[in-house]
């Protein structure tokens, strides 16, 4: 994952970033940079770029499965973080909002590609097996340290439809609460628990046949 987005007079560097959560400013220091960029400092704003984009591409990438698509994804959000900045009123955390956004803009990429072939959770409730699912990140089933196999992973949530994939990402990937996912993706708890739970019974049902074979090998 390389490359870069031109965001206004700024040129974001998308690399390889780091595997993490948002760790970024103080709270008071960030409510301080934010109203900054709110009047139009532009070393705010560039301050908010530089902090935030590396957690947007890293987002959009894990949600769009594509270079294009989640340089796209970043830049829209952004330019819509800039249009928007003040309606942010800091009764919710400022990560919320921006995940909020990017959601958005990586849903509505993703549904304007008809060709994408996806697999929808709807109607196969009742096909998925009712077994206890720990979080993810602690499901030995998916400990993945081959290359071959994070590719089976890759590919297995690639196949999840938008509505699901966002879910998931959102909760076992950057590692959000039930709560923060419901506020972000304007989700019920109880139906937040649904998506994830179909989710990962859908990624483990197409997953243990291969753990299974490799484990033989």
């Amino acid at each position: 994952m390389g490359g870069s987005v031109k965001f206004c007079t700024f040129h974001i560097r998308l690399n390889h970033f780091p595997q993490q959560r948002i760790t970024p400013m103080s709270i008071e220091q960030e409510a301080e940079v934010i109203e900054k960029a709110k009047r139009g400092d532009s070393v705010a704003i560039k301050k908010l770029v530089d902090e935030y984009a590396p957690v947007i591409f890293r987002f959009s990438y894990n949600i769009c499965r594509n270079q294009d698509r989640a340089e796209h994804a970043t830049q829209e959000t952004f330019m819509s973080i800039l249009k928007k900045l003040h309606q942010f009123d800091n009764r919710s955390k400022f990560s919320t909002w921006l995940y909020t956004i990017v959601s958005n803009h990586c849903l509505m990429l993703a549904r304007s590609e008809k060709t994408r072939r996806t697999v929808s959770l709807d109607d196969e409730e009742g096909s998925l097996p009712e077994i206890p699912i720990d979080h993810w990140e602690h499901d030995p089933g998916v400990s993945v340290e081959r290359a071959d196999l994070k590719q089976y992973l890759d590919d297995a949530i690639d196949r999840l439809a938008p509505e699901y994939k966002v879910v998931f990402v959102l909760r076992d990937i950057e590692g959000l609460s039930t709560e923060e996912v419901s506020s972000i993706t304007n989700l019920s708890v109880p139906a937040v628990k649904s998506r994830l739970h179909r989710a990962r019974a859908f990624l483990r049902n197409e997953l243990t046949p291969i753990f299974n074979e490799h484990s033989d090998e």
